[in-house]
């Protein structure tokens, strides 16, 4: 029987976090530097305390952080937790890889088995 815990991990935590659209775009924004949040909504038809709450989601998960500069506080991207999904990913890459190749040597079977039927 799996036991599932009631504290999602890191890895849970950052794939909610991309998991919406919203926040992805956030994230390439922040690609290029510390952004204020006023410039990270302009490109939304969202408001500012709803930008705040994706920024919040987004901190939760450490995919960002955010400093404090007299009245501007900055967010800028954290790369730990991509690091790490990367990292996941990559152990799956090796099995779908290998899946593909087989797939392939099938399909070439089935089109030589053809052509000798011709």
């Amino acid at each position: 029987m799996v036991q599932y815990t009631s504290t999602p991990d890191q890895l849970s935590l950052t794939f909610a976090a991309l998991a919406d659209p919203t926040r992805r775009q956030i994230l390439s924004t922040l690609k290029s530097g510390e952004v204020s949040v006023k410039e990270l909504a302009e490109p939304f038809s969202m408001s500012l305390p709803a930008i705040t709450k994706h920024l919040k989601v987004l901190e939760k998960a450490g995919l960002i952080s955010r400093g404090k500069e007299a009245q501007w506080r900055p967010a800028r991207l954290e790369v730990g937790p991509l690091i790490e999904v990367a990292t996941w990913v990559d152990k799956y890459r090796e099995f779908w890889e290998k899946s593909f190749d087989r797939l392939e040597e099938y399909l070439l079977e089935l089109q030589k088995k053809e052509k000798e039927k011709d």
